[in-house]
């Protein structure tokens, strides 16, 4: 059965569960690229808690560049599934092309941003808790930057590649990255003792490895073959692209906000502790944030990945006018959740009730 008749015809609950468990998988591994760098750091004698506090410091500067991200290739995956369903390939590869393109200028604009006004934007985020934390976090940021076209690019690619019938490839592509950097943070951070720098460079080389595997998919895709004049910009194309992507950036972005506010009301009432008013412990509250938010990651993943992973399958049947197909999607997914909040609400009930 082909990749059309499969979105068309298969059941759909199988479905789901073969487009949205990879994409949980993907998002989970993500997440864990900053909670392997968090605990490396923190277990490096020579960086502690105030490499814990820079690391916090970056994280929302790279869910920026995710929200870009993620907003062109959910957007772009969207724009393509439908498009599959209305059998129309041409605006399939020019969608791809187009968002190929995009992917490379915003992270590029992103990069050079964080260049030049790097420590205007550390310090807006919270990095002036204590002298050790600015220059760690200012480290970290400098290595994290120059990855940031690999980063944007992989996450991009990844639900493109979900749109082309091949999600477990865009889980494995995930996978080797995070593998990689989990292989090289002990022995930058351990054995060649760079600091910040080692766990920065592990992780875009990790982002490296995904980006190679993406690029050699992109090469050899299943449904179209992309060709150069696919690459031409087209603003329609881009437009459409975008605002169905915009809901995944908001989703992203919200953290953003919330992160910078935490991380500056730790920075203000920090100094009305009478510990942590003290240089030498002003960053752990940051620290401790910081390291709970990426656990708290961990939860935002699953939930993302169901939605995430279910737009391929989604966008087909809509395209392909089988709404009721939508409609069942929208039913699988509320009856999971109206049976998680029983089984949750029953166990509280029993609970108070000492049964």
């Amino acid at each position: 059965m082909e990749l059309n008749e499969n979105l068309a015809r298969e059941n759909v609950s199988k479905l789901l569960m073969n487009y949205s468990v990879p994409c949980i998988i993907s998002l989970l591994v993500g997440a864990l690229y900053n909670i392997v760098d968090q605990i490396f750091i923190a277990n490096a004698s020579y960086l502690g808690s105030y490499g814990n506090a820079a690391n916090t410091v970056v994280f929302p500067l790279t869910v920026i560049a995710l929200a870009v991200a993620v907003m062109i290739g959910d957007g772009c995956c969207t724009y393509v599934s439908i498009n599959l369903g209305m059998n129309k390939k041409e605006n399939v590869k020019l969608s791809i092309g187009n968002s190929i393109i995009i992917t490379i200028f915003g992270s590029v604009v992103i990069m050079l941003t964080y260049l030049i006004f790097s420590n205007q934007i550390i310090t807006m985020f919270g990095g002036t808790v204590n002298n050790e934390t600015f220059e760690f976090a200012k480290e970290y940021f400098y290595y994290i930057t120059i990855g940031i076209p690999f980063y944007m690019f992989g996450q991009a690619m990844n639900p493109i590649i979900r749109a082309d019938g091949s999600p477990k490839f865009a889980m494995l592509s995930t996978v080797a990255g995070a593998i990689t950097n989990l292989i090289l943070d002990p022995v930058f951070i351990y054995i060649f003792r760079w600091g910040m720098m080692g766990a920065a460079v592990a992780t875009v080389i990790g982002q490296i490895v995904t980006v190679i595997l993406a690029i050699y998919y992109l090469c050899d895709m299943k449904i179209v073959k992309l060709e150069k004049q696919n690459f031409v910009l087209n603003i329609s194309i881009v437009k459409n692209t975008i605002i169905l992507g915009v809901t995944s950036f908001l989703s992203q972005i919200s953290l953003v906000a919330a992160m910078a506010a935490i991380n500056n009301m730790i920075r203000k009432y920090s100094l009305q502790d009478q510990v942590f008013s003290q240089v030498q412990y002003a960053q752990i509250p940051m620290a401790v944030v910081g390291i709970v938010m990426k656990f708290f990651q961990i939860v935002i993943s699953i939930v993302v990945g169901m939605a995430a992973g279910s737009i391929p399958v989604v966008g087909y049947n809509i395209g392909a006018k089988l709404y009721k197909r939508v409609k069942d999607i929208f039913i699988f997914y509320a009856s999971i959740r109206f049976t998680y909040f029983y089984y949750n609400n029953l166990s509280d009930l029993q609970s108070d009730e000492g049964i």
